[in-house]
């Protein structure tokens, strides 16, 4: 059984839960539980990425969305190519 670790930081703990979920997603669940299970994912990672200060773009990945954001382009795909109207 998990037990909560109260006398670790936030971040400590959103690290710890992110292993949990990858664990659980590799296991291959069914399609509901792969669907709740990515998106706590997804949010568990956004906010590490909050605390750690993920927006100093020290990847290439984000480094190229700062870049199309200062040129005025916020986003990531554009509908004309991506067959999206």
């Amino acid at each position: 059984m998990l037990k909560a670790k109260t006398n670790e930081s936030r971040l400590e703990q959103l690290k710890e839960l992110l292993e949990i979920l990858a664990d659980a997603i590799d296991r291959k669940p069914g399609a509901r539980d792969l669907a709740q299970l990515s998106k706590q994912y997804r949010e568990t990672i956004r906010e590490i990425e909050d605390i750690e200060g993920a927006g100093d773009n020290d990847d290439e990945i984000g480094e190229i969305l700062g870049n199309r954001a200062a040129d005025g382009k916020p986003g990531a795909v554009r509908k004309d190519r991506s067959g999206l109207r």
